[in-house]
């Protein structure tokens, strides 16, 4: 069992057991009470209310929060010919082909997100062992495979995140940082949530968002209000 610092138990302590919260009581929360020496990140948990045994492929999707993740992000394109130009100038860290290939199968991995035109795939095929695990390898579904890189690349730097289920039902999405506003923090927190609702497979038969938690990095985890968080979308749409 993992030990808790003194200060984490304390903080535990002022929350209400079998409650849940709303979005901003908990962020609010996680805010007055930070305890970390650096700036945390502000996470959001969902557990899916899926058959897994039924489901072909994991829940996967992106968002594009509207005040960015709070983190840099270095971006790496495989690209060739006129697209290694709209690359660069769009501000990608890393472009090239073969030669970055070697480098990621010698054990380099200094990049945060993987974008690849069309033409490249059957290149990086080889990579899929490595990246793949990571979370890393461009994808058609979440729009890092595609000849307008300058679009993705802009997107990723200015804070889309990808997630992807895990082999449990869960998805982990990074929302913002402490330092936020609590409401930006809110402002990601229902676009991050919207993305996940949008990815939900055609003909899913009851309860998509089985359990949403919100925690920091040295905070404790708040259980939410699911029929509110779901009430809160659908006032913002009518």
């Amino acid at each position: 069992m993992k030990k808790r610092s003194r200060r984490y138990s304390e903080v535990q302590k002022k929350i209400e057991k079998k409650q849940t919260y709303t979005p901003e009581e908990a962020l609010s929360f996680l805010k007055a009470n930070a305890s970390g020496r650096f700036d945390e990140t502000v996470e959001l948990a969902v557990h899916l209310g899926l058959d897994l045994k039924k489901l072909q492929q994991p829940i996967r999707g992106s968002v594009n929060l509207p005040h960015g993740s709070g983190k840099q992000v270095k971006v790496l394109v495989f690209a060739q010919g006129e697209h290694v130009e709209t690359a660069k100038n769009a501000g990608a860290d890393y472009v090239g082909g073969n030669e970055l290939i070697e480098k990621i199968k010698g054990g380099w991995l200094d990049f945060q997100a993987v974008v690849a035109t069309p033409d490249m795939m059957k290149n990086i095929a080889v990579l899929g062992k490595i990246l793949g695990p990571r979370g890393l390898m461009p994808n058609p579904k979440t729009g890092t495979v595609t000849f307008e890189v300058g679009k993705i690349i802009e997107e990723l730097k200015k804070g889309r995140v990808e997630f992807k289920m895990d082999k449990d039902g869960n998805l982990h999405i990074p929302v913002g940082k402490i330092s936020f506003s609590l409401q930006q923090l809110l402002d990601n927190f229902y676009s991050a949530i919207r993305s996940v609702i949008a990815a939900k497979p055609s003909g899913t038969k009851g309860i998509f968002l089985k359990s949403v938690h919100l925690s920091s990095t040295m905070g404790p985890s708040f259980p939410l209000n699911i029929s509110k968080i779901s009430q809160e979308i659908k006032s913002t749409v009518s």
